[in-house]
Order: C-alpha cells, then structure tokens, then sequence
C-alpha cells in the first residue's frame, strides 16, 4: 500500500468485524484472571498453595495455569494485530497519510501507557509495548501471510536463546554470591571479587528476586499511601519501560504477526469451515494440553519455593523446559480461538457472545477500568485489601469486575457509538472531535 492518503475519517462501524470484537472481549476478561494476583497478592504468597493438591487454591492456580497464563494475552495480541489491517481499511486515497494516522495513534496508546503505568499505578500494563510493537508491525502489512506465521516459531527460539543467556548471568552471579557467603561466613577475609559479588547480587534482589525481607518490605510499601506506593512501583515500571523493553518487545510482535496472518486466511474473521475450525481445535488441545501438563508438573516438582528456585538455578545452567512454554501457548490459543469462533458460529450463547462483543468494543475503557477498580480495591490508598484475601477469593472480585462490565458494556453501546476513552482515543487520532452519542 505505497504512498496511501486518506480523509481523516475513522472505519465505520458497519465495518467492524464482530468475531474480532469477541474475541477481543474474552481475551481481555481473561487477561484479569492473570492480573489480578499482581494486584493483589504479596510476593511468594502462592508457596502457600501451589504445591499443596490438598488446597483448593492448588487446583485453580492450575486451572488458571493451565488455561489462561499467556494464552489470553497472546490471543490480545493476535487481535490486535488484526487490527492494523481493519484500522487501514476502506480509506480513501487523498487527505491526511494513513502512515501518518496510524503513527499517531500508536503515539497517543503509548502516552496512555504511560498514564496507566506511572499514575494509575499498574506496571503489568500492555498499553506502552502494544505502542511500540504496533510501530514495527506496520512495517510487515504487507508481507504475505506463509512469512508472518515463521515469525512465532523464529522469535519463541530467539527468544529462548536470549533468556537462557540472562538467565546464566544471573546464574553466574548467584553461585559468586553463594561463595562470598560461604567465605563471609567463615570470617574469611573477602576479595574485591567477593565484594563486588555481594553487590550484584543485592542490586538483582532489590529488582529482580526479592529476597525474604524484601517481600516484607514490598507488602508493607503497598499497603501504604500513593506516594509510597508509587515511589515503589514508577521505577520497576521505568526499567520495564527502558532496560526490558528490547527483551519484551519480540514476543508480542511475533505474536501481532501472527494475528496479521490469520487475518488475511480468514481465520480471524470466522471464514474457514467448521471443520477446519475442528482440526484446529483438535490439533491444539492435542498437542498443547500434554506440553502445557508436563510443564507445570515439572515446575510443582522443582520450583516450590523461593529457595528450590534459587538451588535449582545453581545446579542447572540450562532450563530446557522453557522451550515448551511459546509453542504450548500457540496451540491453546489457536484451539480456544477456533473454539470461540465456531460457538459463535453456532448461535447457540448467542446472548452472552453479544455481550463480549460489547465488551470488545470497549476493550481500551474496560482495560483501564480494570486497573482503576483493582488499584482502589486492593492498593494501601485505596480498600486496602492487599495481601489480605485467599488466592480463590481474589477471583470474587475478578468475577464481579466480569458480570459489571459484561452487564453495562451493551447498555452504554445502546446510547454511545463508543466507550469513552475509545472515542478519546479517535478524536485524538484524527484530530477531530468524533461523534459520540448515537
């Protein structure tokens, strides 16, 4: 699409793709279910339960696992990158550049990122890295669907090659750390190395492993007051931000790449038959459901808690389980993809399918409504109920925030054309005030 122009006028809504926002929908739902613990839950509370199959909490933490951990931001994603292709849909050929539309756009979901991050206080947000990889994703609208698609095998082997190679820094680190021990507690006297290796591993605990004492401290700074709350989290949510960010950038662009591809084979949009939908499903549950069960078996048998974590990581220079993680993730999500689509095919929760398209439509508002309720409810300045609920209780609140927003999406969709903060959104996008009431 060289040199494209367009007036400056947003897709209708007759163009909207009601599968893509139902998708969008569940997808977003879904991502509260692995939010919600960061709202919530002190560091290393899960030791409590997760390997306890005696503990209720056991079995949905497992669940949750299982299900929903990475798939629900994957399928975000995949939607997301749909969305550049319907974004650039139907524009016309003279007026403001689509690449200049576009670029602003992305520029404004970033300085929402930041909002959300380093004043409404969540530094779990998708908002800035979306941002980002939506610059680079717009580079590839054009690249054949069978080119997209390598992107996620090539970035989930990129990617695991990457964390190995930090992962045995800190390894490094760990094992000089232990030994600088071992010589301290000997009343050795310590070597400028030893020394040095003390302080490199204190600078990855106060950022990276906290240690015993750290999570005490982090618990209390949370149950405090917003200034001591956000002078804890701005700067974990800067290094994310910053020093991370080439880290976290590829996944979520593989998987927007994705998202790209499948919508051009009409994947996305519910064109293929249902027997392809069926093949899809049975190749993912068949394959991903196995991968993601033994993964999960192998962390309760090795990882339960901080120290397992910490002496494995001295025993083992290379975490080979890993590998299953990006290629368990895209099966499931493609068979929960293909599932959701031919249940909306079918017409059978035709109601509740409407709801989540409503919701999907005001993904950017209910996002945010997620963090504004959660930081309120569960923040030190807010009902301060951090660190204070069991892991299963926590999903009361998940499951209320569902019911709210699945009730008052579709009433607000019956007097507005969008959610407010998507018509905010527009309106700067197109520099122009957008309508807003029906």
């Amino acid at each position: 699409m060289s040199s494209e122009t367009t007036a400056v006028a947003p897709v209708a809504e007759s163009s909207r793709i009601a599968i893509i926002d139902m998708l969008r929908g569940f997808a977003l739902l879904g991502i509260l279910l692995m939010n919600i613990p960061g709202f919530s839950m002190a560091d290393y509370s899960f030791e409590v339960f997760k390997n306890d199959p005696d503990n209720p909490n056991f079995w949905l933490y497992q669940f949750i696992g299982i299900f929903f951990e990475g798939k629900m931001r994957a399928m975000f994603g995949m939607v997301f990158g749909a969305g550049v292709l319907l974004f650039i849909a139907n524009k016309g050929t003279k007026g403001t550049s689509v690449h200049a539309l576009y670029y602003r756009r992305m520029f404004w979901l970033l300085l929402f990122g930041l909002i959300h991050s380093h004043l409404i206080l969540w530094i779990g947000e998708i908002l800035y890295l979306y941002a980002v990889c939506g610059m680079i994703l717009y580079l590839f609208r054009n690249v054949p669907p069978k080119y997209l698609v390598w992107a996620v095998p090539i970035v989930a082997v990129v990617s695991f090659v990457a964390g190995t190679i930090q992962y045995q820094d800190i390894r490094e680190k760990r094992i000089a750390y232990v030994e600088a021990t071992k010589a301290k507690s000997q009343n050795q006297t310590l070597t400028a190395a030893q020394n040095k290796a003390l302080t490199e591993w204190r600078e990855i605990e106060k950022t990276m492993i906290p240690n015993r004492e750290d999570a005490k401290a982090n618990t209390k700074k949370m149950k405090s007051d917003y200034s001591t709350v956000a002078s804890y989290l701005r700067p974990i949510a800067f290094d994310i931000q910053t020093k991370y960010l080439p880290f976290e950038v590829w996944d979520s662009l593989a998987l927007m790449l994705l998202g790209l591809a499948l919508f051009k084979w009409g994947f996305l949009t519910g064109a293929w038959s249902n027997k392809d939908y069926w093949t899809v499903i049975k190749i993912g549950y068949g394959l991903g459901l196995p991968l993601v069960i033994y993964a999960n078996y192998y962390a309760f048998y090795h990882f339960s808690t901080l120290e397992a974590n910490l002496a494995r990581m001295e025993q083992v220079p290379i975490n080979w389980v890993n590998l299953i993680y990006p290629f368990q993730r895209i099966l499931l999500v493609m068979g929960h993809a293909a599932s959701l689509i031919l249940l909306y095919k079918s017409g059978v929760v035709q109601g509740l399918m409407n709801r989540l398209v409503a919701v999907g439509r005001m993904a950017f508002t209910n996002y945010i409504s997620h963090s504004v309720i959660c930081t309120l409810f569960f923040f030190g300045y807010g009902l301060n109920y951090f660190a204070e609920l069991e892991f299963y209780q926590i999903y009361f609140v998940a499951f209320a925030i569902w019911v709210f927003q699945l009730i008052i999406s579709p009433i607000w969709l019956k007097y507005f054309l969008f959610g407010p903060l998507e018509w905010l959104w527009r309106s700067l996008t197109y520099w122009k005030l957008q309508p807003f009431k029906k």
